[in-house]
């Protein structure tokens, strides 16, 4: 009896095993359909790793985990007794330890960026945490996770937040020092199509220039005593972006030198900033031509960038980003100035290209969402502060255009012309403009003074200027207290930056009559007057 119990049980338990191993093997098969579908991948050796992380990853095995947990505890002792010598170094190494942990990385470079940024007192120590935390996951988690969105989500946030916005004291001399070290490759107006259609690596480069004795640019360097691609390459960028002159001397053929400046350009950008100009030509087709010095023209390449390296193409974060930098960049998301000597001020000017981007992200939020209240109250909003910007900086029918679209958001509600209405709305911007704001409406007045200048209209121009002035006078007296975080630039050097624009944006004749009139100016011992300086009779005005 007891073995026919035994029996009976063996057997149960033999069911149950089979329908358990069934039940894993289905799942399994599920989970490995997804890994394929989804693209994830092992936490194994990792592809195009330097040689310590792949040492690492596979020679040290488990034991990274614990060696990895030892560094943490180390770099929360150093940072809470305020010392912060290691912090670069063995956030790399924890990095190189567990290289798929991004969280732990996205961790690291925002506590960089945020904490012990704002800790040090020099603006260039601020700025030397920010841009470390900037490397971490640019440099070197993404290279790890090419397909995680939440870490081109983290790197987007810093430029958008911490150097794009108002709220750290320092963030003059970051978006200073941004824009230098961008323009040092890009310059001021760089023409996207010829550096994307520039070879994009040296497998491409050899394409276009085979190594060979009869070839230009092999024969110029050989000439030229420099020893290989590498050694000019090095030049190049020691040389400040310009080919040395013992090799353009060698070669002795303009057209080719101009061809391999800007592969060049191109490749430093890749190299050094992790940028493709093949994306970035792509996303200025797309949203309109921005200006690639700016964080929020970096917000947008790293969300853009995560959307479509993310296995989904889906992120609502990254989407978000997107939404909110052109919009910034709309506001003011094209440079005119910059303080190379102190880094302490920078003219920034509305990029009226995106525009229309901006207002299509509004419209499909709003059907996105069912149409509801608050985003249509977006929605509206935002034409109203684009019709005031557009008319500001001279685009008289777009700005119409707009106003025609806003009565027709609210029939009945904008019966006055748009000259009036725009009045009014500088009336509230006067009353309570925030930093971006207010620096538009002055530099839109200022813009509108010159174009009136050089039309022989010299009342209105020089009502527009006063305007101007009592605008720039009245901010600077309701910011007093906080002028070194949200304090403008003078107004001569808003005034200047506005007017050399003018000088290169106008069309010939215009351009002559701007410059003489100038000239009048100084002839007639005329000085512009600095807006924190100007008198209170102009302030009146």
């Amino acid at each position: 009896m007891s073995r026919f119990k035994n029996s009976i049980t063996f057997f149960w338990l033999l069911l149950i095993s089979a329908v358990v191993l069934l039940v894993v093997g289905l799942v399994q098969n599920k989970l490995d359909d997804s890994i394929k579908e989804n693209h994830l991948r092992f936490t194994g050796q990792i592809k195009n790793a330097p040689p310590l992380v792949a040492f690492t990853t596979v020679a040290m095995g488990s034991f990274r985990g614990i060696l990895a947990d030892l560094l943490w505890l180390r770099a929360h002792r150093l940072q809470d007794k305020g010392n912060y010598f290691e912090m670069v170094q063995l956030a790399n190494w924890i990095t190189k330890l567990q290289p798929r942990f991004s969280g732990a990385t996205a961790y690291l470079a925002w506590n960089m960026a945020y904490n012990i940024s704002v800790t040090c007192s020099s603006f260039a120590d601020r700025w030397r945490w920010v841009n470390e935390g900037v490397k971490l996951i640019r440099d070197e988690a993404l290279l790890y996770n090419p397909e995680d969105a939440s870490l081109y989500k983290e790197l987007g946030w810093i430029f958008q937040h911490k150097m794009g916005n108002i709220m750290d004291d320092a963030n003059l001399y970051y978006k200073n020092k941004l824009a230098i070290s961008i323009a040092r490759i890009i310059g001021q107006k760089p023409d996207w199509h010829k550096l994307a259609a520039a070879p994009a690596d040296y497998a491409g480069f050899l394409k276009k220039y085979p190594e060979n004795d009869k070839n230009p640019f092999w024969k110029a360097l050989g000439q030229s005593g420099i020893e290989n691609y590498a050694s000019l390459y090095l030049k190049f960028k020691e040389n400040e972006g310009n080919l040395p002159a013992e090799f353009l001397k060698a070669l002795n053929n303009p057209e080719i030198a101009k061809a391999l400046k800007i592969y060049f350009d191109g490749q430093w950008l890749r190299d050094k900033y992790k940028l493709d100009p093949k994306l970035i030509l792509e996303i200025n087709n797309k949203y309109g031509n921005l200006d690639w010095r700016l964080p929020e023209a970096q917000a947008i390449y790293w969300a853009t960038l995560g959307l479509r390296k993310t296995p989904s193409h889906k992120d609502l974060s990254c989407e978000r980003m997107i939404t909110q930098s052109l919009f910034s960049a709309f506001k003011s998301g094209r440079l005119l100035y910059l303080d190379k000597k102190d880094f302490r001020s920078i003219v920034c000017i509305p990029n009226l290209n995106v525009v229309d981007s901006v207002l299509k992200t509004y419209e499909d939020a709003y059907i996105r969402n069912n149409k509801q209240t608050t985003f249509r109250s977006a929605k509206i909003n935002f034409m109203k502060d684009a019709i005031v910007i557009l008319y500001n900086f001279g685009s008289f029918s777009k700005a119409r255009n707009y106003y025609k679209k806003l009565r027709q958001e609210e029939p009945g509600k904008y019966r006055r012309p748009m000259e009036s209405f725009v009045m009014r709305q500088w009336a509230e911007d006067v009353r309570d403009a925030s930093v971006k704001k207010a620096t538009d409406v002055i530099s839109g007045l200022i813009y509108r003074s010159i174009n009136f200048l050089v039309l022989g209209e010299d009342d209105a121009a020089l009502a527009n200027e006063n305007i101007a002035r009592y605008i720039y006078s009245n901010y600077q007296r309701s910011n007093a207290d906080i002028k070194d975080r949200v304090g403008l630039a003078p107004f001569s050097q808003i005034k200047a930056s506005v007017t050399e624009a003018c000088l290169q944006a106008f069309p010939p004749l215009m351009k002559e009559i701007l410059k003489q009139k100038i000239a009048e100016e100084k002839q007639g011992g005329k000085k512009s007057e600095e807006g924190d300086g100007a008198s209170s009779e102009t302030a009146k005005q």
